[in-house]
């Protein structure tokens, strides 16, 4: 089977690994804010928070910004349903802006008319979640000038799309938003095995995420309220956290992987390109990119017709394709809290229809036309 998406794991992620193992720290030692401050370094960031996810991540920037019950949180349908449960996590209410239907991502023009409607009925959300789906930004000037007229905060969901750029500035900036979060799940750009972190250019935002990622609990004095004459043992817990932390493993790992971040793009970048080139002729719609940034193409997806026999058809002949994604508001859970199709046509539509092909960097041009040669045949049978 070929996978859609999978790790590209070195003889020198190996040896980082294995130098961590053998060393005096597993978990909290110095490979995570050595991590930190390239994946900051990299984005242009004030500041960077290494999580055990992305969806701890999200987590995190949504306490960070006070997101609380009465409160309410916007997304978009067309994402994994962690963008919309960490609103839930922190007993907000949550809803959905629907997508552009040329890059599958918030549309701004949705987003201005139902922020328009929100403020006339007195319920506009606290905090916005754009999702920059298959590595690409979604239009983050539009979105975070509508944002800021409306005094609605944003969180970055940029799982996909660590090492892109949007208007010429890298992606997890935060030029347009107050937190960006990236995840490192194996069949992302780079990969922690499974991890996170989120950028932030706020001070006061960073230690807030610290402390959410570790059980609120500081060594800081200037943050504690007893230290006094304390010893060396004490501590304290301030606020409300979680364990989220991040390993040294999994740190060290990614500085590793951080190295040939471009690499990987640009290796799947040709492969986009050879996508476009062999699948010129047949029935399906290509991913368009946007001139405005330079995907990370986390994702390669197409859109055809009769997806569940094409679907059937290339899993049948060992192309592991998948879907992304089952619209959020669709599923059981979401409907039972009052939400049902109908409602946001576009990525229903785009679900309907929509197939991601393999993309990643041990594909091979063989196993790429392989893929084709597959689509092909499902297409016209």
């Amino acid at each position: 089977m070929i996978p859609y998406g999978r790790q590209d794991i070195s003889e020198d992620d190996i040896r980082a690994v294995e130098a961590v193992l053998r060393s005096d720290f597993l978990t909290q030692g110095p490979a995570i804010p050595a991590f930190e401050t390239a994946i900051a370094t990299r984005t242009g960031a004030a500041h960077a928070v290494a999580v055990n996810s992305a969806t701890s991540g999200l987590h995190i920037a949504c306490m960070a910004l006070d997101l609380g019950p009465g409160d309410l949180l916007w997304t978009v349908p067309n994402t994994f349903v962690a963008s919309a449960n960490v609103g839930l996590y922190c007993g907000a209410d949550v809803d959905f802006v629907d997508i552009d239907p040329q890059t599958y991502l918030m549309c701004p023009k949705a987003l201005g008319a139902k922020l328009d409607a929100a403020k006339r009925a007195g319920r506009l959300p606290k905090v916005l979640i754009p999702v920059h789906f298959a590595g690409q930004t979604a239009d983050m000037a539009a979105i975070g000038a509508l944002a800021r007229a409306h005094g609605v905060r944003v969180i970055e969901d940029a799982s996909h799309s660590i090492g892109a750029s949007y208007q010429g500035a890298p992606v997890g900036g935060c030029a347009h938003s107050d937190i960006t979060v990236f995840s490192f799940h194996p069949v992302k750009i780079i990969t922690t095995a499974e991890g996170g972190c989120a950028t932030t250019n706020d001070a006061d935002l960073a230690r807030r995420m610290v402390l959410g990622r570790s059980h609120g609990v500081t060594r800081d004095a200037a943050q504690m309220q007893d230290a006094g004459d304390q010893g060396g043992w004490y501590y304290e817990q301030i606020s409300l956290g979680y364990n989220y932390r991040m390993t040294d493993i999994q740190a060290a790992l990614g500085l590793s992987q951080l190295d040939r971040l471009d690499d990987f793009i640009a290796r799947r970048h040709v492969l986009a390109r050879r996508y476009d080139q062999l699948l010129a002729g047949l029935d399906v719609v290509r991913p368009v990119q946007s001139p405005d940034g330079h995907s990370a193409l986390h994702l390669y997806p197409v859109q055809v017709q009769n997806r569940a026999r094409v679907f059937a058809a290339l899993r049948a002949d060992g192309i592991g394709v998948n879907v992304h994604y089952i619209p959020v508001h669709t599923h059981p859970f979401w409907r039972a809290r009052g939400f049902d199709w109908g409602a946001f046509p576009v990525s229903e539509g785009f679900y309907h229809r929509a197939i991601s092909l393999p993309l990643h960097t041990r594909l091979t041009e063989v196993e790429q036309d392989q893929v084709v040669t597959a689509l092909t045949r499902a297409l016209t049978a």
